[in-house]
């Protein structure tokens, strides 16, 4: 094995419980193990049962085992400080305000978390005393090539008070120029470095895995390796839920990007227990004989879709946004709301980027219900158009220009885009239901807000702000009109990720009611025993999401889609 491992896939899928296993697997073998975890929502300090720190600690149980904790939030709070510090008292407040915001993204966390262990990848010392240094989050694609451009470190990102979504994150970070380099080409050599893409047997996690395979290749990170995560072994063939998994993930297997084929595949078998402590770590790997020790009871008397849809209908909200992560099913929760506000006599339409064709808009066209569908596609191309137009007319330098190109393959720049075109189609239905399966970020909205209140004082490179845009941030927060429905799974990264949206959104003066925890185990009459105790691991959850949501928690049962 190579001296560093990254592991990385979207949330939820367990590469924080496959890195620690293997950091666990590698240290009882007799090596000597750096594990070093970037994860905002890390519970490592619960699974190892001591206390960690982002300079080291050594693992009572596991004698071979240093773990780092990293906090990258914190490291991006200091690190957007050290950045704006020096314009405060300088510049307008209404500019300071917009590039606090700009440093408020993910982009950023991922930039500081890259910025503390990057000290670890070109540390001589640490390479010599361990024999693999493991990392549990590696940095996307997108943040790697940031680090790469010759505009990162030009007088135009120290002043960037002019971008809509990753500008400025790299303007304080020019003294570390050449240590983000000698990281990188570290990242690129297939002799130092293993690049680990880890999955569900799902399709949407399968074609996170091959997009970021894809990302990594293009940066000459060839050296990586598939792990399938979750995989049913304890099959029932006479349970049907048991049939309806197994049935689901195979399907996935088959329709495996042809990317991902192209590399070593391992599997890890789907476990019954929840991954929180150093005992159930070591059996990840090998075995699960943890079954339900208790009669297993499905959760009974449970708030439904349908107590959700009426909330909505009573209280005459007009706007309905679902929002979450990508893979928690919101496009057929957004779309089952459409159809049960439209059964209680509403008038509704149902608008979405999901081009998913196993949704039958046809039977929701027949129900009565208008639809409309965003090609996300063609209104980035069209709004990153719009952008390099403006940046053209103020002339910029080549190597600025490219910059600009990377910023617009952001995340913030796609979520800008096409909540622009939900804007107008919001705009134009006063007189009817308007839900969106989509929900722009609390940051997102902060962003399209500040460039809407600054755009006099400082010249932009972007585009502007529609009114359509400028009408629906406060429409948006205002309660009694809109409401946005936080969907997760009952899974510990799930709800995590939930929870940080939804703070989110709270930053934007955006306060919602309802959350809606998808496919439960625990509402099924699994009998399986193993499954049955996978959904007992779930009250946990379960329990958190209804504490977040002042107990206006909507439960949906596990079905095969």
């Amino acid at each position: 094995m190579t001296k560093y491992l990254f592991f990385t896939g979207k949330g939820g899928v367990g590469k924080t419980s496959i890195a620690c296993a293997t950091a666990i697997g590698l240290a009882d073998a007799g090596k000597n193990i750096l594990l070093i975890s970037t994860d905002p929502a890390s519970n490592l300090q619960d699974v190892f049962n001591q206390p960690l720190n982002g300079n080291g600690t050594t693992i009572t149980e596991v004698p071979n085992l240093t773990v780092v904790n990293l906090d990258p939030e914190e490291a991006a709070a200091k690190y957007k400080e050290s950045v704006v510090a020096p314009f405060r008292g300088k510049l307008p407040e209404s500019v300071i305000q917009n590039m606090e915001e700009q440093l408020s993204g993910s982009c950023t966390v991922e930039i500081a978390a890259f910025n503390e262990f990057s000290d670890f990848i070109t540390d001589k010392a640490k390479q010599k005393e361990y024999d693999h240094i493991i990392f549990d989050t590696a940095p996307t694609g997108h943040t790697l090539r940031m680090l790469q451009l010759p505009s990162a470190w030009s007088t135009f990102i120290s002043e960037s008070t002019h971008g809509a979504s990753c500008l400025g994150q790299l303007s304080g970070l020019e003294a570390r120029k050449e240590i983000y380099k000698q990281a990188v080409q570290s990242l690129a050599d297939g002799q130092a470095t293993r690049l680990v893409l880890v999955s569900r047997p799902e399709v949407s996690a399968l074609k996170e895995a091959a997009r970021s395979s894809q990302e990594l290749q293009l940066l000459g990170i060839q050296n990586q390796l598939l792990i399938i995560n979750g995989l049913l072994q304890q099959f029932d063939e006479n349970d049907e839920v048991s049939k309806q998994i197994q049935n689901r993930q195979q399907s996935a297997l088959m329709s495996t990007p042809q990317v991902l084929n192209e590399y070593p595949v391992y599997s890890v078998p789907l476990r019954s227990y929840n991954l929180s402590n150093i005992s159930n770590i070591r059996q990840l790997l090998t075995e699960d004989n943890l079954s339900g020790t208790k009669d297993y009871q499905p959760l009974k008397d449970e708030k439904s879709l349908d107590d959700l849809i009426n909330d909505l209908y009573s209280s005459g909200k007009k706007v309905v946004f679902t929002m979450g992560k990508g893979g928690v099913g919101k496009t057929t929760i957004a779309t089952n709301i459409a159809l049960g506000l439209r059964k209680r006599g509403a008038k509704v339409h149902l608008t979405t980027t999901d081009p998913a064709n196993h949704l039958n808009y046809d039977f929701v066209i027949k129900a009565g219900i208008t639809v409309s569908k965003i090609d996300e596609t063609v209104v980035l191309e069209a709004y990153k158009n719009e952008v390099r137009a403006k940046a053209r007319e103020n002339n910029m330098s080549a190597a600025d220009m490219e910059y600009i190109e990377e910023d617009l393959r952001s995340p913030c720049t796609q979520e800008i885009a096409v909540f622009k075109a939900f804007a107008d189609i919001v705009e134009k239905a006063d007189n009817e239901i308007v839900v969106i399966d989509t929900a722009p970020t609390g940051h997102t909205l902060l962003l399209l807000d500040a460039t809407e209140s600054y755009h006099k004082e400082v010249e932009r490179t972007q585009g502007e702000v529609s009114g359509a845009v400028a009408h629906l941030l406060p429409r948006l927060r205002n309660s009694q009109e809109t409401e946005v429905v936080v969907v997760t799974l009952p899974e510990a990264t799930p709800v995590f990720e939930a929870e940080r949206l939804q703070l989110d959104l709270q930053r934007a003066g955006i306060h919602n009611k309802w959350w809606v925890v998808n496919s439960c185990l625990s509402l099924t009459h699994t009998q399986n025993p193993f499954l049955q105790a996978k959904a007992q691991s779930e009250l946990t959850w379960i329990e958190k999401v209804k504490q977040l949501s002042n107990r206006n928690t909507a439960l949906i049962e596990w079905k095969d889609i």
